[in-house]
Formats: structure tokens, C-alpha cells, sequence
């Protein structure tokens, strides 16, 4: 029997407590539904030299060249599968991620995330001069994957520092990622389908991994090889909408003309409803009734979490969500949404309930996936003198769960479909056990 390595790390830590327990196991459960290796073995295999996924089959043989071209935070693990699959099939091709692997045929370079830089922009440019050498006998494949609109960088008419403020501008007056990832395809001269131009008339097979709530292809890495809905005037609007429109910002209109998505070919190969339902799964088999709540949550972290405990939920019930909140960023603290979800929510917590939210990816804009918290960590929160309202206030909920304990730990996963959100209630009488 195969022993598989937990993807959450310090469960023994954070355990103690059945109903905690229980939380953790379901978590985990969904982190292994999304790894990538196992998500794209599970949809495309190689059959009689052909490239197979849902109902399509392309012959290998038809193309001269087959260029790969990997994306966001999972492009080092899909494209260990695919030059497992494809082997000497690959011409060439550039991986772009958070992190470097080793290939045969193809360059692999770390860059930075969330917010573009040099090394990001000069990536880009190798995966232009791919793109752009690719003819109507080549065969491109991608693997797009959330993080991929602030690695895959090319910035039009100003500087990537440029791009970085505006983006930072942006998260922090708690604009969603379609908000952003709008103003980022009208600022760039790769996102919004400007890649579909860059490689027409090739044939192009980009499989994609969302991390957006919804599951809007064309938001999903700011839609590089998706036709784009919105327009400059839609951009302004958001800049306007955050009293940025005093900028003076070039906008460039995206591809309209469908001819250069004639052959493109995009299929969405993950998001966090197969998590969540393998999620739901496993808190059915632990005797909870379980509800997905909701795929595609947004709303400000704090206010979320809060609202989210103080429902009055039935005893032995699990209820779950995914999506990706924002945070509006006031202080000079550490820590990611998921993070100030629950710190949000632990001074509201009912007894004999958990709460949980955590990052896909395992990087809740710092070393940890998110955090996990009771009413008992709340108590020991104000035996050692923590204020939960100073620690939001200065957007510090990475520090205050450092002291208290409560803290994820996955490392990077290699995934990204967004945020899990937890709250599970267990039966009465575990109020009594406890007392």
C-alpha cells in the first residue's frame, strides 16, 4: 500500500480536539483532490500518439513542432506530467512558476508573485519568441494556472514598476481578482487574449486551473488565450471606482477578432468545486451534515468570517465554501486573507465549533496556508494578552496566530483553486465533555 506524505503538515499541532480533528481530515481531503499530478493524470492520457482529454483526441503526428508553455503556481508540476506524457514530443517550451524544475526540452524559471518584476517581463519575452516562430503546422499547449497574471508580465507602455504600484494600489483598497486581473489584461500586451493573437494561426490546446470564484476563464492568469469581455472603458471605470483614475495610464483595447481563437482550444481542468465535493464526502462519512455553501465567495475576509460563525448552525453540521476574499490593507502587518478570516471570526466563535480557511496553494501571502481556530484558542488568546481587534487593525493576523497558535502548514502545494472555508459545528453534549 502506497504511504502518502499528508499535504497539511502539523496536524498532530493542531488536533486537540476531536471536532478539530475532524476539520483537518476534511481539509486534507481536498487538497489531495486538487494536486496537480493527480488532476491532470485523472483528465488527459496519451492514446495511439494522440493527446486525449474530454472529448477531444488530436493527433500528435499532424504538427511539426509541439511547443509547451506552462503558467501560475502549478507550471512546474504539470509539466513534470506532460514531459512524462509527451517525452521527445516536446520541441521546446518555457515554465514559468514560484519555483524552478529540471526538464529536457524545456527552460524553467522562478519569477515573482503577486506582483511582476524583471525577471517576470523577461520570461515573457522568451514565451513571445515561441509564440511568435509557431506557424499553422505547430501545436501549442499551455497549462494556465492561478498566479500567472503577475508572472506572465508584459507590461504596455510602462515600466513593470509601474504595473507593480498599480497592482499594489489595487489589492490593497480590496479590489476582487476580477477587478484586478481587468485593469492587468488592458495594461499588458500578453493577457486579455492577446497570447491567441501573438500565436495564430497555430493550433492551441491551453488547459487551465481555476482560482477565480466563478470560474471565468477569461479571468482565470488574466485570460491569456480566452476572447475578453471587457473593454479599456471597463478598466477606467475600476481605476475610477478606486480613485486611481489620475493616473496617467495608457490602456490597450484587447483582441476582438475571432479569427485568432479559431483554433484555440480551452478546457478547464480544476477548481474548487472538486475539492469541495470530495470535501463534502469526507465530512459525510464522519457522520456531519454537510453543505457546499458556496464556489465562488467574495467579500472583505474579516467581515466574512464574523458573519460567517455567528449563523446558528445545527449540531453536527459542516458547512463549506470556496472562493477568494480580499482584505482592505490599513496597517503594516503580516498575513494573507485567509488568515484575517479567522481572526475575524474568533471572537464570535460559539463554543463547540471550528472555524478554518485556507489557501489551495499553501501560501496565505506568507509561509503558511492559513489558520484554524475554536473557541479555546480564543480563550488562550486572552490568557496571554493578545487583542484581536489591534491585530486587524493592523492587518497583523499572521503574528497574532504565531503567539496563539492555529497556523496551516502545508509548504507550496503545487496547487491553486483559490480558498477553502470551513465551519463545523459538532453535537451538544461535546459542550458538556469539555465542561
Amino acid at each position: 500500500m502506497e504511504n502518502k506524505i499528508p499535504v497539511i503538515k502539523n496536524v498532530d499541532d493542531l488536533a486537540t480536539s476531536q471536532l478539530r480533528e475532524d476539520a483537518l481530515s476534511i481539509l486534507e481531503v481536498g487538497y489531495e483532490s486538487i494536486l496537480t499530478d493527480r488532476l491532470i493524470r485523472s483528465k488527459i492520457s496519451i492514446k495511439d500518439n494522440s493527446i486525449c482529454f474530454a472529448e477531444h483526441k488530436i493527433c500528435l503526428d499532424n504538427y511539426k513542432n509541439i511547443y509547451f508553455i506552462a503558467i501560475g503556481k502549478c507550471a512546474v508540476d504539470s509539466a513534470i506530467v506532460f514531459e512524462d506524457l509527451l517525452g521527445d514530443k516536446i520541441t521546446s517550451g518555457v515554465v514559468l512558476d514560484v519555483k524552478k524544475g529540471d526538464f529536457k526540452n524545456m527552460i524553467s524559471e522562478e519569477g515573482t508573485h503577486p506582483f511582476p518584476s524583471g525577471i517576470n517581463v523577461a520570461v515573457t519575452k522568451s514565451i513571445v519568441d515561441i509564440l511568435k516562430q509557431a506557424d499553422k503546422n505547430d501545436l501549442v499547449i499551455t497549462l494556465i494556472s492561478g498566479g500567472g497574471s503577475s508572472l506572465m508580465c508584459l507590461p504596455y507602455k510602462m515600466t513593470w514598476e509601474e504595473q507593480k504600484e498599480i497592482s499594489d494600489q489595487l489589492m490593497n483598497k480590496g479590489a476582487t481578482i476580477t477587478e484586478l486581473n481587468t485593469v492587468r489584461k488592458h495594461t499588458s500586451m500578453i493577457k486579455g487574449g492577446q497570447f491567441a493573437k501573438l500565436v495564430y494561426p497555430a493550433t492551441v490546446v491551453s488547459f487551465l486551473l481555476s482560482d477565480v470564484p466563478g470560474d471565468d476563464l477569461s479571468v482565470i492568469a488574466s485570460g491569456p488565450t480566452v476572447m475578453d469581455k471587457t473593454t479599456e472603458k471597463d478598466a477606467l471605470n475600476i481605476l475610477k471606482k478606486y480613485g486611481m483614475d489620475n493616473l496617467k495610464i495608457d490602456l490597450i483595447e484587447t483582441p476582438k477578432k475571432g479569427k485568432y481563437f479559431e483554433n484555440i482550444t480551452n478546457i478547464l481542468l480544476g477548481s474548487n468545486q472538486v475539492a469541495l465535493e470530495e470535501m463534502k464526502k469526507r465530512a459525510e462519512e464522519l457522520g456531519y451534515d454537510t453543505y457546499i455553501e458556496d464556489t465562488k465567495l467574495e467579500g472583505e475576509a474579516r467581515i466574512l468570517g464574523q458573519k460567517f460563525v455567528s449563523v446558528g448552525y445545527s449540531p453536527k453540521s459542516c458547512h463549506l465554501w470556496g472562493g477568494e476574499t480580499t482584505v482592505k490593507v490599513l496597517g503594516k502587518g503580516e498575513g494573507g486573507r485567509n488568515q484575517e478570516f479567522v481572526l475575524g471570526a474568533l471572537p464570535h466563535i460559539p463554543y463547540n465549533t471550528v472555524v478554518a480557511a485556507c489557501a489551495s496553494d499553501g501560501w496565505d501571502n506568507s509561509d503558511v496556508a492559513g489558520a484554524i481556530a475554536d473557541m479555546g484558542l480564543y480563550d488562550k488568546s486572552l490568557d496571554i494578552g493578545l487583542d484581536t481587534l489591534l491585530f486587524l487593525d493592523n492587518n497583523d493576523a499572521y503574528n497574532f496566530f504565531k503567539q496563539s497558535g492555529g497556523h496551516i502548514k502545508t509548504e507550496r502545494t503545487g496547487s491553486n483553486v483559490a480558498d477553502f472555508y470551513l465551519v463545523i459545528k459538532g453535537v451538544e453534549e461535546a459542550i458538556l465533555e469539555e465542561e
